[in-house]
């Protein structure tokens, strides 16, 4: 009765789906990831996070994906293995140097950084070609998403990492010199790191609180502490882009900023974030391509986007605009005994509604969504 029930939801799904997606593709690793990052508009890299060797690989979307006309027509409709190699230890961070082949990882257990080749198209390995130090740890502190070092690049092969704000670091790639350090008394572990501009970057603490700090001088970074949320002890995840700093606490308050002054909020909500995770790994991200929507996942086996135009100064419940759940539906009708989560989440950097999620059983899913509001 009960498989019979989980079927009937899978159905159901796959017949809703029909009128709120634009495409679905579908891809089973060996083993689950918890890194999406885009090494083209058309390529993906992915890694696993088991304790022992995993596999490093570049996928190339379905081609299908990006036919405007005649899709039906189109014969590549799978993901395809174009580049790999195999990793000693687990992947819990991965980024993409810029202008180069090259993306950089952490394996969660110290702040060392670990630097790859994607062969071009002599080769189709993914080769281990050095490593960076990282600043030792003052704490054994956990950030409750993922643990491990927060990775950002820019093009002149310059890294930004640190597990913590007493940690962060701007390093040379080529040469290994560190360029900067970014000075604090704080040990918080970090949620974020990321460039947003050439030289000004944003640090997020898991406590909420955000430094923002410029490579090119050696004063102090700006501190701009948690929202106030009088007798809450919550965890905190960032993500900034040109509209804003947005920052999600792990009992679902959500507040936008303004990049100039992330101290003041000019947006709140309150989001459904129930979980039965006692550790969630949440990731939260503005869309590149598409004004005022974010993505949130990690909480369940669902991504919800929501549209933070319409958030006001005071808080109140909002429900997102889309829920993909095709990783919950899916696992229910397998033979999981536990609830499948979202690992990860990353939005299309050109198209506005494509995004890429992974979930605990292995499952990628691209998917490109209908915004019904629109349709209707």
């Amino acid at each position: 009765m009960e498989e019979t029930d989980s079927n009937d939801v899978l159905d159901d799904w796959f017949i809703e789906s029909l009128k709120t997606y634009k495409d679905l593709h579908v891809y089973q690793l060996e083993r689950p990831t918890r890194v999406l990052e885009w090494t083209s508009g058309r390529t993906v890299c992915v890694a696993g996070y088991a304790p022992a060797r995993n596999e490093i690989l570049e996928l190339l979307l379905p081609l299908k994906l990006f036919a405007e006309e005649n899709k039906g027509l189109c014969a590549q409709r799978d993901f395809k293995v174009v580049h790999g190699g195999f990793t000693d230890g687990p992947v819990r961070c991965l980024t993409r140097v810029p202008g180069s082949r090259c993306v950089v990882t952490n394996d969660g257990l110290s702040s060392d950084l670990q630097v790859w080749s994607v062969g071009g198209d002599d080769s189709d390995g993914i080769r281990l070609t050095g490593r960076v130090e990282g600043r030792k740890r003052t704490t054994k502190k956990r950030s409750g998403s993922g643990g491990g070092c927060r990775i950002a690049a820019r093009l002149s092969s310059q890294v930004l990492h640190g597990a913590q704000t007493a940690d962060v670091q701007l390093t040379q790639l080529t040469s290994g010199q560190i360029l900067y350090t970014l000075e604090t008394t704080s040990d918080e572990p970090l949620s974020s790191l990321q460039f947003v501009s050439d030289s000004v970057f944003l640090a997020g603490g898991s406590n909420g609180n955000v430094y923002v700090a410029d490579t090119r001088t050696s004063a102090a970074a700006q501190l701009h502490p948690a929202p106030a949320s009088p007798g809450e002890c919550a965890l905190w995840w960032t993500d900034a882009a040109s509209r804003g700093v947005l920052r999600l606490s792990s009992s679902g308050q959500a507040v936008v900023s303004d990049l100039r002054s992330p101290g003041a909020a000019v947006g709140r909500a309150r989001l459904d974030v129930r979980s039965g995770r006692r550790d969630p790994e949440v990731s939260v991200s503005w869309a590149p391509a598409l004004d005022d929507c974010i993505a949130v996942s990690g909480f369940s086996g669902a991504v919800r986007i929501y549209n933070t135009s319409v958030w006001t100064s005071e808080p109140r419940d909002v429900e997102p605009m889309f829920e993909h759940r095709g990783h919950a539906v899916s696992s229910q009708a397998g033979d999981e005994d536990e609830d499948v989560f979202v690992t990860a989440h990353v939005w299309h950097p050109e198209r506005p509604r494509t995004l890429l999620s992974a979930a605990g059983d292995g499952s990628v899913h691209v998917w490109d969504w209908v915004d019904q509001s629109a349709a209707g």
